[in-house]
């Protein structure tokens, strides 16, 4: 139960951390501290959230408990369904968000905004954006709770889901603030998580 305990602290720790580290209230002070030097600061993000994550996943593998769920059965079909659903949404994404935006690289080269995060600069309602507001953290969703449950696994994915969503939530009002009116308009024909929106347009009997 200490171990766990202790899990849980540390992941919720880490999530606190990276969630700050690119709030609206930091990113605006080390703009104005750093100025043009401020281009690096997504890479320096990337790179430390990653160094971060290393230890505590390695620290979380090596007290991972008794299973407490397995896909066993006719399950095994829905894991893998889930699976290639998160592989979906990651590889959908990746063609429209800007990959050397999101990583640091354009920023540092460029020192251009990386608001939207999309080849344009900015959002867009195309591809699987038209289905799902946040493709990544959908698929994110997906791939934690498609693995084999331990009690340590169960912990962890929880405090992720609900790092996920309150991250949408957040990023949601730093859209909002850029675009206005648009992203409204886009928050209202198209889900956040889950294409809700779209299956109830797809299927509801034509008017």
């Amino acid at each position: 139960m200490t171990d766990h305990l202790l899990i849980s602290v540390l992941w919720i720790l880490w999530c606190a951390l990276h969630s700050g580290l690119i709030s609206t209230t930091v990113t605006r002070f080390l703009q104005t501290r750093f100025g043009s030097a401020y281009r690096y600061y997504r890479l320096f993000y990337n790179l430390f959230s990653a160094a971060t994550l290393v230890p505590l996943l390695l620290y979380s593998q090596q007290h991972r408990g008794e299973v407490v769920f397995h896909w066993q059965g006719w399950l095994g079909a829905a894991q893998v369904l889930l699976y290639a659903g998160a592989a979906l949404l990651f590889l959908s994404g990746a063609r429209q968000y800007d990959l050397p935006t999101f990583l640091g690289v354009r920023l540092r080269a460029t020192g251009t905004s990386d608001s939207g995060l999309t080849v344009s600069g900015g959002f867009s309602a195309t591809g699987v954006l038209a289905l799902v507001r946040h493709p990544w953290y959908s698929g994110g969703l997906l791939l934690i709770w498609s693995r084999t449950q331990t009690l340590t696994e169960t912990l962890i994915n929880s405090i992720l889901s609900g790092y996920i969503i309150i991250g949408a939530l957040l990023e949601e009002r730093k859209l909002v603030a850029e675009f206005g009116a648009d992203y409204r308009t886009y928050q209202r024909r198209v889900s956040m998580l889950f294409p809700w929106k779209w299956l109830q347009r797809r299927f509801s009997p034509a008017q």
